[in-house]
């Protein structure tokens, strides 16, 4: 995503609504790892957008705007998680029952990431598993900086940080899934 004026200011919430579902989705998705959480927390940030929508001053763009509602959503989740100690991870390689049968849980658009290796099957796996096992707070800049194609600077703004806080963030991310992976380019 470049950085890019926002054109988005004359469009009707509805049009935003459209514009941007699928993204919002595929983004909590990719947080919270479970579909139907994903599904209801997508409700819950466009309901808080609308509801903050006559409010919004366009200090930031649209989407920058409507991805720090998804992730401080998220946030909230993880706490509640957090607090019901019920706190299991998702892998991203089983399938999601739903009534017409099971879907495969695929992480969409890898390709904003040049330097993966998508190419290795296993690698993708492995790679899926190690961006899982990071905590929230690291998973999340990891996500919007590595896979989102976020700025800094709207990674920051996203997650109420410091700039310098999410590049400490995401150093600490990357070598932690480098230390998962590093077995896998031995072997």
């Amino acid at each position: 995503m470049g950085e890019q004026l926002d054109d988005d200011r004359g469009l009707t919430f509805e049009q935003i609504h459209r514009k941007y579902e699928t993204k919002i989705f595929n983004l909590i998705l990719r947080i919270v790892g479970d579909f139907d959480d994903a599904q209801d927390l997508t409700v819950d940030t466009f309901f808080n957008a609308y509801r903050a929508w006559d409010r919004f001053r366009g200090d930031s763009r649209t989407y920058t705007w409507l991805y720090q509602i998804a992730v401080n959503n998220c946030k909230n989740r993880f706490k509640q998680r957090d607090r019901r100690r019920e706190r299991e991870p998702v892998s991203l390689d089983d399938a999601i029952e739903t009534d017409s049968g099971e879907l495969s849980r695929e992480v969409a658009d890898w390709s904003a990431s040049p330097e993966r290796l998508l190419l290795d099957q296993e690698f993708a796996e492995r790679l899926n598993r190690a961006v899982e096992a990071l905590r929230p707070e690291y998973r999340v800049v990891f996500i919007l900086v590595e896979l989102e194609g976020l700025s800094y600077e709207d990674t920051a703004r996203v997650t109420e940080l410091t700039v310098p806080a999410v590049k400490t963030r995401l150093h600490r991310a990357r070598n932690m899934i480098r230390q998962r992976l590093e077995p896998y380019y031995r072997g």
